[in-house]
């Protein structure tokens, strides 16, 4: 029985380094992730052109986009869907620690995942996968039309054509004025945190 552990332990290694995670291990401490998966984060700074159109949030709000991501907050960003069981649960995991990294500076922030499967992500399939990962207010997650989201998936430089085709990236901005530091690979709460200390001048 004391070998549970470590097969568990071992599948979840060798599923990071395969770049998917068994159905059911969402609960990877990805902060935790060994060294050699996460060195091959690449960070770039780029001046996206956010496109203008509405998204619909997991609340039922039809929104825009701009309108969201330029209001005033530092903003976190990612794509996923909510049948993914690979990459997707891991980034979200992700942003789930980071959630408790920023402590008492989690109300200035906005957290904003984006799906890339709007046809079956309804709003409440997304409220419901919100919930699975105990998304607080500031992490609010969208879908739309196909052709509102290829264009934001475009406009950011991750659409690969179809959902299967899916890179785990992750944005950060420090308001509407800045550039985007982009993150490509599984990034880890504590190094999207430090990111944040360093773009908002803090500790």
């Amino acid at each position: 029985m004391r070998l549970l552990p470590s097969l568990i332990l071992l599948e979840c290694v060798l599923a990071f380094a395969l770049g998917c995670v068994p159905y059911g291990a969402q609960a990877v401490d990805t902060s935790r992730t060994p060294k050699a998966t996460v060195s091959a984060t690449k960070r770039s700074t780029a001046r996206y052109q956010v496109p203008d159109v509405n998204l619909t949030r997991s609340d039922g709000r039809n929104v825009s986009l701009r309108g969201e991501l330029d209001d005033g907050r530092p903003v976190f960003l990612n794509f996923i869907f909510t049948s993914c069981e690979g990459i997707c649960p891991l980034m979200s995991q992700t942003f789930a620690y980071l959630q408790t990294k920023l402590g008492a500076e989690l109300i200035r922030v906005h957290m904003v995942s984006i799906s890339i499967d709007p046809e079956e992500d309804t709003p409440p399939r997304l409220a419901e996968y919100a919930e699975r990962f105990h998304a607080g207010p500031q992490w609010q997650h969208y879908t739309g039309t196909v052709d509102s989201s290829r264009a934001v998936q475009r406009a950011f430089g991750v659409y690969g054509g179809d959902k299967m085709n899916h890179d785990p990236v992750t944005f950060l901005r420090a308001g509407p004025a800045s550039p985007w530091i982009r993150i490509d690979g599984f990034t880890t709460a504590d190094d999207l945190l430090r990111e944040y200390h360093s773009l908002s001048g803090g500790r």
